[in-house]
């Protein structure tokens, strides 16, 4: 998963020339400040205490060049969001669904313990749960992009005879990421250097049960 300041510069325009109907051309390198701006400013606050006065202070930039490129509150955070969760990487193939898994989990540890979406991630979900449009909106946008390419992996793994046609992909899908999440997102355990392997081997098990 690309890290939020890497992928702030490719945060969506409004259309092709980056200007506006009427309005002034949109300048990459203030899009850029204002994207890094808003993460840093998430992980700092939260979505709910989130001000677009704060974003516009820390990025150097007037309120008014936020407005020219998102609407709302809610439509900048699930814009930025999607740019980071939809710009993730394919799993690799490995040959293997023993080595796809572990280097999903791979990067899905390295991007748990990124120091902004550690704090990132477990807030939105959160604050999803209290404001249904933001919930909805992200879930569209983030998750069912997510699981769309862990899918692919899945597949791969069909087709080489690794698992059964009609394994229940759903379940394989919660399994990927739950138990890694709940670790180190939610009760924040240390994980021991043999961890992913033991859980990769695991899921598989799991997968096949």
């Amino acid at each position: 998963m690309p890290s939020p300041s890497s992928s702030a510069s490719q945060a969506p325009a409004p259309d092709p020339d980056r200007r506006p109907p009427g309005g002034p051309v949109l300048q990459d390198s203030v899009t850029e400040a204002i994207s890094a701006a808003f993460f840093e400013e998430l992980a700092s606050v939260g979505y709910a205490r989130l001000s677009l006065e704060a974003v516009a202070k820390r990025a150097g930039a007037g309120k008014a060049a936020i407005y020219r490129r998102w609407p709302s509150k809610l439509e900048m955070t699930v814009a930025l969001v999607s740019v980071v969760a939809v710009d993730a990487p394919e799993v690799a193939d490995s040959g293997t669904l023993r080595g796809d898994v572990l280097a999903f989990l791979t990067e899905l540890a390295g991007a748990l313990r990124h120091r902004l979406i550690s704090k990132i991630i477990p807030d939105l979900v959160a604050e999803g749960t209290r404001n249904p449009e933001l919930g909805q909106a992200l879930f569209t946008a983030v998750r069912d992009a997510r699981r769309s390419k862990a899918t692919h992996m899945l597949e791969r793994a069909i087709e080489r005879g690794e698992l059964p046609a009609d394994v229940d992909r759903e379940f394989a899908l919660d399994l990927l990421a739950g138990p890694l999440y709940w670790r180190l997102a939610v009760v924040h355990t240390p994980t021991a250097p043999d961890y992913l392997d033991r859980l990769a081997d695991k899921l598989l098990a799991a997968f096949i049960a």
